[in-house]
């Protein structure tokens, strides 16, 4: 039986910073980074551009069957295509965030990404995350991390990068966002955001990127040890 290759599996809820932790980590281990969420935000972005109804789940399906995402990552930079296209930036916008639940709950197209992120494994040590990663995707992950901060701190932090994009918006508006985006992806019937039992828990609240970052790391370092032995 053939080594199965390390995988670094961090949930958490929106805003809770995985993106940037994740990113990070993977570059200090040389690993691949995988953003789940840019995957459900690119095939959201074609269904708004194509002009697709967003509850004809039939529709939804056949464009996800019939389209390419690829993650590239270099040095300093992760980009996104859709199709051949750059997409890095657009998948960022509030439009794409309200509307990825729609993409989100549809088990086919689950599915299909699943399939496309479990692939990664077969060539790489990878730090993926998202909201089903430890519990469905990858549930024999070697590691898994669940990423949380209070809902001030996500709304603050969602803030802050709206306004380095040149736009401005009411952090308490960002707060029920938050809070609704919580309850639809705690609540859904397909992958639900939960924590695994074998989840370790940080609350980044109170923490730097760097000192996240570096606690991953350690937690890494303390497995690998682990399993010499």
């Amino acid at each position: 039986m053939s080594h199965k290759r390390f995988v670094i599996a961090i949930d958490g809820p929106a805003g809770a910073g995985k993106s940037t932790v994740a990113m990070l980590v993977a570059k200090a281990l040389g690993f691949l980074y995988v953003d789940t969420g840019a995957m459900y935000r690119a095939l959201t972005l074609k269904a708004i551009q194509l002009k697709l109804d967003l509850n004809d789940r039939n529709a939804l399906i056949d464009m996800s069957r019939n389209t390419r995402i690829e993650l590239i990552q270099n040095e300093n930079h992760y980009r996104v295509f859709l199709d051949g296209l750059e997409v890095t930036k657009a998948i960022r916008s509030e439009l794409v965030s309200k509307n990825s639940h729609f993409i989100a709950s549809i088990p086919e197209v689950r599915e299909i990404l699943w399939s496309i992120q479990r692939s990664y494994r077969e060539k790489y040590d990878i730090v993926m995350e998202g909201r089903d990663i430890g519990t469905i995707v990858f549930p024999d992950a070697q590691l898994k991390i669940y990423l949380d901060a209070s809902v001030e701190e996500r709304a603050k932090r969602r803030y802050l990068q709206l306004k380095q994009q040149g736009i401005e918006t009411n952090i308490e508006d960002l707060k029920k966002e938050i809070i609704l985006r919580d309850e639809r992806d705690k609540n859904r019937n397909i992958a639900p955001l939960r924590k695994h039992p074998d989840a370790i828990t940080i609350d980044t609240t109170y923490l730097t990127i760097e000192q996240e970052v570096s606690m991953i790391v350690h937690l890494y370092k303390q497995t690998t040890e682990k399993n010499k032995k």
